[in-house]
C-alpha cells in the first residue's frame, strides 16, 4: 500500500506543486518511516532468538555460525542506512538547512535534489545519485553473498530492485527520482530506499535463523497505528479511520474506539477501521482514536490516544474531482470523474485530452462521468461553463497502468499450501488484491514456469514450462511427486487483462507444501 501511494504522489508531481501534494509526501514518508522501524524491530527480535540459542548447548555451535553471517548483514544494513541519513542531510542543507544559524529548509525547492543527485557542479567528484545508485548496487550484492545458498534463494525477492548496469539506464534511473523533485518528495525517496535496505537485511537475517529453527518471540515494544484517509474533505464526504498496533502479538487482545464513531472493526489485513461521514459544516475538525492493548509483560492493561485531524473544505466555482482516486488506471476499466460548477451540472462542458483512446460518458444529466483509458501516460481535462464569463480549469491527471495481480495456485496465496489443495489447484490464477479499487479486473494466465526443489526432488529433476493456465502433463507429473516440505516455485508468469494487455508479472512466488 505504500509503495502504491509513493507512485501516485510521484505522479502528481506533474501538477503545481501544492501544498496538500507536499503535506501528502510528509504523510508517506512518515509511514515509510514507520514500516521501516518495524522491520528492524523484527530484526532485533531475531537476534535476541540467536543469544537464546546461543546460550543453548543444544543448538550453540549452529546458532553461533549463523549468528555471524547474519551480523554481517546487520552491519552492512547499518553502513548503508548510515549513508543515505547523510545523503538526507545534505539535501536539507541544498534546500537551506544551516544550523544552529537556520534550522528551516524549503520542502517545496525544486531544485535541490537536482544539484545534489544529477547536475554535480564539482566535476571531479562523482554526482550523489550516481554514488547511491552504485552503493546500492553494491549494498545488494554483498548482501546476497553473505551466504551463497541464501543468496540464490533470494536473488529474486529482495525489496531492493536496481538495474544490472549503470550507464544509460542508469542515468534514467537518477532522473526519475531526483530530476526537478521538490526536497520533501526526495527526502521520501530516500526514506522508500532505507525501508528496502531494512527489509533486505531483515529477509536475510530470517533465512540466516530459520538455518537453526523456530523464532523465540520476545515481544518489548508496541507501535501504534493511526491515521485516516484524508485530511481534506468536501461537506458530507465519505472517510475512513485506521487505527491498530505494529508488532503485537495477538494476546494483546486490542481493543480500538473512535470518538463519535463507535468501536472500530478488525479487518482480514489486522487493523481495525471505522467508517463515518465529514461534517456538514466547513472547517476544522479532529477525531480521537483510543487503542486499549494487555502488556505481555506485565498482564496490565494499557490504553493509547492519538487525535486525527482534518478539514471539511468550501465547494466554490469549477472543480475538477477523481471520485475514489487522484489517478486515472488503464485497461478499460471505470474511473469516476466529478465535475461542478455554480451554473450546474447541465451548464458545464467537459473535455478531456491525452494519449491513446480516452472515453468519457456522463452518467445521466449530472456532473458525473465515467472515464475509460488504455494507455499510461497524462490526462489533460478541461472544465467550462457554458456561456459563462469565468476561465475553464484544466489540471492533468496521471493515467497509470493498473498494478501487477497476485499470482495464486488455485485459490491458495504465496506462501504454505496443503498437499490436499495443490491437488486439487489444477492451475495458476491471477487476482487483483481484494482492497484495489477495481479488485474485479480480471485476468487471465497464459503462461508460467515452475520449479520444484526439495523432498522428491533429490535429483534436480522437477522443471515444467507451462502454456496456458492450466497445469501440462509435465507439471502435473512433477505434482504428484511433491512431499511435505517440497519448495515450488513460480515465475515468468505471463498474463493477459480483459481489455486485451499482456504482460509479464514481476518477481517470483513461492510456495512450501506442508502436509
Amino acid at each position: 500500500m505504500i509503495n502504491l501511494m509513493y507512485l501516485v504522489l510521484t505522479a502528481l508531481l506533474a501538477l503545481n506543486v501544492s501544498s496538500e501534494i507536499l503535506n501528502a509526501f510528509k504523510t508517506v514518508k512518515t509511514s515509510l518511516d514507520n514500516s521501516t522501524g518495524v522491520a528492524y524491530g523484527k530484526t532485533m527480535q531475531l537476534f535476541k532468538s540467536f543469544e537464546s540459542k546461543i546460550a543453548d548447548p543444544a543448538t550453540k555451535e549452529k546458532a553461533t555460525l549463523w549468528n555471524e553471517k547474519a551480523e554481517r548483514a546487520h552491519k552492512l544494513a547499518e553502513d548503508m542506512n548510515k549513508y543515505i541519513d547523510e545523503l538526507e542531510m545534505e539535501l536539507k542543507k541544498e534546500a537551506g538547512y544551516n544550523p544552529p544559524k537556520d534550522t528551516a529548509y524549503k520542502i517545496d525547492d525544486l531544485e535541490a535534489a537536482t544539484r545534489l543527485f544529477i547536475s554535480n557542479e564539482d566535476k571531479k567528484k562523482t554526482p550523489k545519485g550516481k554514488e547511491l545508485y552504485n552503493k546500492l548496487v553494491e549494498f545488494k550484492k554483498n548482501l546476497l553473498a553473505v551466504d551463497t545458498a541464501i543468496g540464490n534463494e533470494l536473488a529474486g525477492s529482495l525489496p531492493l530492485n536496481m538495474p544490472a548496469t549503470y550507464g544509460e539506464g542508469a542515468h534514467d534511473w537518477g532522473n526519475t527520482y531526483f530530476h526537478m523533485t521538490p526536497t520533501i518528495a526526495g527526502l521520501t525517496i530516500l526514506s522508500k530506499f532505507q525501508n528496502d535496505i531494512r527489509n533486505s537485511e531483515m529477509q536475510v537475517v530470517e533465512a540466516c535463523h530459520k538455518k537453526i529453527g523456530e523464532v523465540i518471540f520476545t515481544y518489548d515494544e508496541f507501535k501504534v497505528i493511526a491515521n485516516a484517509s484524508s485530511s481534506y474533505m468536501m461537506p458530507g464526504e465519505e472517510f475512513t479511520i485506521s487505527a491498530g498496533i505494529g508488532a503485537y502479538s495477538s494476546k494483546a487482545q486490542p481493543i480500538v474506539s473512535v470518538g463519535g464513531m463507535g468501536s472500530a472493526v478488525k479487518t482480514p489485513e489486522g487493523d481495525y477501521m471505522v467508517k463515518g461521514t465529514s461534517e456538514s459544516a466547513p472547517g476544522e475538525y479532529s477525531k480521537t482514536v483510543n487503542i486499549s492493548y494487555k502488556d505481555q509483560e506485565t498482564g496490565q492493561m494499557k490504553n493509547v490516544t492519538r487525535v486525527i485531524k482534518y478539514t471539511v473544505g468550501v465547494p466554490a466555482g469549477l472543480t475538477i474531482s477523481t471520485d475514489k482516486t487522484r489517478v486515472f488506471y488503464a485497461g478499460g476499466v471505470e474511473n469516476e470523474l466529478s465535475v461542478t460548477g455554480s451554473g450546474g451540472a447541465e451548464k458545464i462542458a467537459l473535455e478531456i485530452t491525452g494519449p491513446g483512446n480516452i472515453e468519457k460518458t456522463r452518467v445521466g444529466n449530472s456532473g458525473q462521468y465515467i472515464v475509460k483509458c488504455n494507455q499510461a501516460g497524462k490526462a489533460s481535462v478541461t472544465v467550462s461553463e457554458i456561456g459563462g464569463k469565468g476561465r475553464p480549469v484544466t489540471i492533468e491527471i496521471p493515467i497509470k497502468k493498473l498494478p501487477d495481480p497476485t499470482i495464486k495456485f488455485g485459490n491458495t496465496v504465496p506462501g504454505d499450501i496443503s498437499i490436499k489443495d495443490l491437488r486439487i489447484a489444477q492451475g495458476m490464477a491471477a487476482r487483483m488484491p481484494e482492497d484495489f479499487l477495481f479488485a474485479d479486473y480480471k485476468w487471465t494466465v497464459v503462461s508460467f514456469r515452475m520449479y520444484f526443489t526439495g523432498p522428491g526432488f533429490e535429483d534436480g529433476s522437477g522443471n515444467a514450462e507451462v502454456q496456458g493456465n492450466r497445469w501440462n502433463e509435465e507439471a502435473r507429473k512433477a505434482i504428484a511427486k511433491c512431499k511435505d516440505g517440497t519448495a515450488i516455485i513460480v515465475d515468468q508468469v505471463v498474463i493477459v487483462g480483459s481489455a486485451g494487455e499482456r504482460r509479464t508479472v514481476t518477481g517470483a512466488f513461492p510456495f512450501t507444501v506442508i502436509e
